[in-house]
């Protein structure tokens, strides 16, 4: 398999995660804070070895998903129309998952921080350019909103990913203007992906019905 630029620099970056959790385990402490709940504290732990080589582990095997995923969909052409969204979605996810994972080990190096502070920006970045790659996604079995009906329907699928892409960035907006309310930031990143998500599917079986029902 032909690795593309991209992919090499994604395989830069695993290799780098797990340099990084080789060098800093030994002074890892034994138990390391792993989880945060939305006030910032830490309320989950885990083993030395887990709490260094989680993340790492779990870049290496995303990414072997996500390189294999444009190779075997069974509508591999399409995906090419608009793999440099894709490729460019991909990257910034591992950089996001590089992110975290640097601000776990400064955690339990002893550095003290709001996390739920830290990582809104990163998850406005995120959110904005998923609604980049949703609203120039093309039909595939692999990426974009897949319900039934933007499945069945080219025209369902073309109408719910343009409008869902200006709602996965406009939720990466609100999700940055929650930095100025620190008590209730949590609210700002949630409510609006998760309303977008399901706002998503539920307008792509309202179009599939109009159409069903103009035939």
């Amino acid at each position: 398999m032909k690795l593309r630029r991209n992919e090499w620099f994604v395989c830069a970056l695993i290799l780098t995660l797990f340099i990084f959790g080789v060098c800093v385990y030994p002074a890892m402490p034994e138990r390391i804070a792993s989880h945060w709940n939305t006030e910032g504290a830490v309320d989950g732990y885990m083993p030395r070895f887990w709490g260094t080589f989680f993340m790492p582990i779990l870049a290496l095997i995303l990414g072997i998903v996500f390189f294999v995923i444009p190779r075997v969909d069974p509508k591999k052409e399409n995906i090419e129309k608009f793999r440099a969204y894709f490729d460019e979605f991909i990257l910034v996810l591992f950089l996001f998952f590089s992110y975290i994972y640097w601000l776990t080990i400064a955690w339990n190096f002893g550095w003290t921080f709001n996390l739920t502070l830290f990582m809104i920006p990163a998850l406005s970045i995120l959110f904005m350019l998923m609604g980049r790659l949703v609203s120039h996604a093309e039909p595939n079995w692999t990426i974009g909103i897949r319900t039934p009906w933007t499945i069945s329907s080219p025209s369902v699928w073309e109408k719910t990913h343009r409008v869902a892409g200006k709602f996965f960035v406009l939720s990466g907006v609100i999700a940055l203007l929650g930095m100025a309310f620190p008590g209730i930031a949590f609210w700002f990143v949630i409510v609006p992906i998760l309303l977008t998500a399901f706002g998503s599917a539920w307008y792509s079986y309202i179009l599939f019905k109009k159409e069903t029902l103009g035939k």
